[in-house]
């Protein structure tokens, strides 16, 4: 079995294996006892007592992290109109219509996310040959 480092052994020292923590006592424990060089992360399993075979019991979902996942998405948008108009409000990075379909069909891909209005849709669809290997 590997030895433990002075800093293991100092953190588990501190840490009753039998004692059962609440959850804001176990997370101020853990702040304490760190001792890595980089940010970690923590794994939390919660025991609800539910039959997941059963379809009335199944608990699906999905959660925004507070400060998101830290990388900032570019996002391109086919408008026309009005729409092109709200489209910017809202904060795209670029809007267009044939412009940016000429762009990409020449190699260009500076953009992480494309959002289409139903009405430029038609002509997107001769993009899905340079954009399907992209996916």
């Amino acid at each position: 079995m590997a030895k433990k480092t002075k800093n293991q052994q100092a953190a588990l020292a501190k840490v009753d294996k039998k004692q059962k923590y609440a959850l804001t006592e176990a997370i101020e424990l853990l702040k304490e006892v760190d001792y890595a060089k980089f940010d970690g992360s923590v794994e939390v399993a919660y025991r609800l007592g539910i039959d997941t075979k059963k379809n009335d019991q199944q608990i699906r979902g999905a959660m925004v992290l507070p400060n998101g996942t830290g990388k900032d998405q570019t996002v391109l948008v086919f408008a026309k109109g009005e729409k092109a108009q709200e489209a910017k409000d809202a904060g795209a990075d670029f809007v267009g219509d044939d412009e940016y379909i000429e762009k990409i069909s020449k190699g260009w891909f500076e953009f992480d996310v494309i959002v289409a209005t139903p009405d430029m849709m038609g002509q997107i669809g001769r993009l899905g040959r340079v954009l399907g290997p992209k996916a």
